[in-house]
């Protein structure tokens, strides 16, 4: 069963600006933007727009001088540190660019990495497998469905598109709120890329998670609710995001 839908949007952002240091021009000005909730947006824009800067003011990354920023009912602006961390743990998944992984780790454990910091993730795992294991290979297998992989094998021995598997079923496992994808299948080949969105839309569907998602391909543009360019989030129409 999907959990209940409030009509408050999952995500408010009025009057963002944001730069980097004190000197530098705004790389967000009178950013405006709402997602409701079990949404799924597709975020286009060129290169430098400020993608990657709107996903980690979203995810509580980093803070912007001015606006707000309201996700899954909590003031962003208003919170300490350790509050954004707190709801970043428990209810948004985020598939870095970078992919974020942890080397000295093995697969596995980097997959379930974030239900080590919530409860609420693991116990989501727990409910649906029987133990944040058995959800961390069932993610990987739908992930790795035609090679055979070692999950106890460290990151670093992976390729970069094997990477950026285990970085989509660590973002996953745990059944978050909010799934942000931050150029998600840049490295994948074809059939990863098929396996890696039908994973994505299965799991977002059971679990009824809003999904942000950012990428170059056009071709998958097809697949979402509504698409929002980068252009647009402003509301005097120009491009500062």
């Amino acid at each position: 069963m999907l959990p209940s839908v409030s009509k408050t949007p999952l995500i408010r952002l009025d009057e963002v600006e944001f730069c980097w240091h004190a000197k530098a021009s705004p790389s967000i000005k009178s950013g405006k933007l709402c997602i409701e909730r079990q949404e799924h947006v597709f975020i286009q824009g060129a290169s430098g727009s400020g993608k990657t800067t709107l996903l980690n003011i979203i995810a509580g990354i980093v803070t912007p001088q001015k606006g707000r920023v309201e996700v899954i009912g909590q003031n962003f602006l208003e919170l300490k540190e350790v509050q954004r961390d707190r709801v970043r743990a428990d209810h948004i998944g985020f598939i870095f660019q970078q992919f974020n992984l942890i080397p000295y780790l093995s697969i596995l454990e980097n997959v379930t990495l974030p239900c080590r910091f919530s409860d609420l993730r693991r116990q989501n795992a727990i409910d649906r497998s029987g133990s944040v294991a058995n959800e961390a290979i069932y993610l990987l297998n739908r992930l790795y469905s035609k090679s055979k992989l070692d999950f106890d094998h460290n990151t670093n021995e992976l390729s970069v598109g094997q990477q950026q598997r285990v970085a989509a079923a660590r973002a996953l496992i745990g059944q978050p709120q909010l799934i942000i994808a931050d150029e998600p299948t840049s490295s994948l080949d074809y059939d990863s890329r098929q396996a890696f969105m039908d994973l994505l839309f299965d799991e977002i569907k059971i679990s009824g998670s809003t999904l942000l998602y950012v990428s170059h391909d056009p071709t998958q543009k097809h697949l979402f609710d509504r698409v929002v360019k980068m252009s647009t989030i402003s509301n005097q129409g120009s491009v500062n995001l």
